[in-house]
């Protein structure tokens, strides 16, 4: 009867007018940036992070958490309609979506990717309601050792499943890290890497980070190199699967759901490799696999079902145990901080109509983006058309205005081009951004439980092996970065990446 109260508290919460409101504009952007390519939800989020100042944190987070799983819908008319991924785990949607479009069928696979995706969210909502609660309790039993060994864990997970080069990984990590400690030392007062430039006496604000590691770098990447977007020709035909459609699809959509919903608990972005991983699942298990890849709408309801999966309960390790899973977790971290909230498990007992409507909102966004993203398919088509060379103005403008009025400090808006532009150098220099913001918003979080662990242990870094939970958690970051850097391992996770 508990998680039923809880449950009812959310929705008075989501139900809320204002609240209902802001996740209605959240599924809109998302699903807005999720079709127009070049843009992303981390870009998208970094952006709109300032005018969180002025709502409500309950209302904030609604809103960013319905851009990123709307991200995750609108990715997939983009995937089917033009053959290019509006955000990364639409990837594999491309290779049967598209041939379906090709084929005149462009409104099944439109409509099984949002079916399939409105199932796994739902799903994937219930299973984050269900497990909040133990999890909650279960980090309430962490020490400072135990949350240091479960950040470092996180962060070699992220190298791990990072794509491309592992010391690359590393390299972002550390700097994201080393940037985290610029500023004046909380306990001695001491500056700390800050040159003799007062302005960073209190450090690197996160918004500026993001929004020139990822906004202002990825314009200068799509001015660079400008995609060409060809919109399938074909009519878009019927939304509504066949009863043969929904036949075939329907387990692909159970285990997609399923594999997605564990895949992003798992710290270090999961959750980008389940639509992969169900891809693989479904071909190997097809009695006819040479259907993949002409067509096959399994190909599409599974990884659909796995990408929508893996976004919703990715929100179950930042509400519970405070640790970001990926690259928008820690935006969403950001936003936390923002209005002063720290999240872990705190969280669940101290702000229970957030924790708890935050929840509910994903139901209900689940359902607006059906009604969203199914009726509105021509008003899509007619955005893909649009040249990028029109929208960059707009989006450089809004990030200079958001930033500013973070502080009122145009010091902020210098800082923000200068990561803008060293975001844009690491793109080129096939360096993944998202490692640094996460090693950057960890960074603080890792250098606090530290300390406190050497405190408690009296500058004993035997503390680290007598916590068992700890020294369980240092031991799988050992053998997960060994594995990672095993030349045999290494060629097969550039292979699944590259397909």
């Amino acid at each position: 009867m508990e998680i039923f109260d809880n449950i009812m508290l959310g929705f008075s919460v989501a139900l809320g007018l204002k609240n209902l409101g802001l996740c209605f504009l959240g599924c809109m952007i998302g699903t807005l940036i999720g079709v127009l390519p070049g843009v992303g939800p981390v870009a998208t989020i970094s952006m709109l992070l300032p005018i969180t100042f002025g709502i409500d944190p309950v209302g904030a987070l609604i809103m960013l958490a319905g851009i990123y799983y709307g991200a995750q819908y609108g990715g997939s008319t983009t995937a089917i309609l033009v053959n290019i991924p509006g955000e990364a785990t639409s990837v594999v949607t491309t290779l049967d979506g598209h041939q379906m479009a090709r084929q005149g069928r462009a409104g099944v696979a439109l409509g099984i990717a949002a079916i399939g995706s409105f199932v796994a969210g739902c799903i994937a909502t219930i299973i984050i309601a269900l497990l909040a609660v133990p999890m909650a309790r279960m980090a309430l039993l962490f020490k400072p050792a135990d949350y240091f060994a479960l950040m470092i864990l996180g962060l070699m997970l992220a190298v791990v499943l990072a794509r491309g080069s592992i010391p690359k990984a590393i390299a972002m990590i550390l700097a994201g890290v080393l940037l985290s400690t610029v500023g004046r030392d909380l306990e001695t007062g001491e500056e700390r890497l800050i040159f003799g430039w007062s302005e960073l006496d209190d450090g690197i604000d996160f918004a500026v980070i993001a929004m020139g590691v990822f906004g202002f770098a990825e314009i200068l990447r799509n001015l660079y190199m400008p995609e060409s977007r060809n919109v399938v020709q074909a009519t878009i035909g019927r939304l509504l699967p066949s009863r043969l459609d929904f036949r075939q699809s329907f387990w692909p959509i159970i285990r997609g759901t399923g594999l997605g919903s564990f895949l992003g608990l798992l710290p270090g972005n999961g959750a980008v490799l389940a639509p992969f991983a169900s891809y693989s699942i479904e071909k190997k298990l097809a009695t006819d696999p040479s259907r993949f890849g002409c067509g096959a709408i399994e190909g599409v309801a599974g990884p659909e079902s796995a990408n929508n999966a893996g976004a919703q309960t990715a929100f179950i390790p930042l509400l519970t145990l405070g640790i970001p899973p990926n690259a928008v977790m820690a935006l969403m971290v950001g936003a936390m901080t923002i209005h002063n909230l720290v999240p872990g498990p705190e969280i669940m007992t101290k702000q229970p109509k957030l924790f708890w409507g935050m929840i509910a909102s994903m139901w209900i966004g689940n359902l607006m983006l059906i009604v969203i993203n199914l009726p509105m398919i021509g008003i899509w088509v007619r955005l893909l058309k649009v040249p990028y060379r029109l929208l960059f103005p707009a989006i450089v403008l809004f990030c200079c205005i958001g930033i500013y009025s973070v502080n009122n400090n145009p010091v902020d808006v210098y800082l923000t081009a200068a990561f803008g532009l060293l975001g844009y150098v690491l793109i080129r220099l096939d360096f993944e951004p998202a490692p640094l913001l996460l090693g950057f918003v960890l960074g603080r979080l890792l250098e606090e439980k530290l300390r406190q662990a050497m405190a408690i242990s009296r500058g004993s870094a035997w503390t680290f092996v007598e916590h068992r939970i700890a020294a369980v958690m240092l031991a799988i970051s050992v053998v997960a970065l060994i594995i990672a850097v095993l030349p045999s391992m290494r060629q097969k996770r550039n292979i699944v990446f590259a397909e």
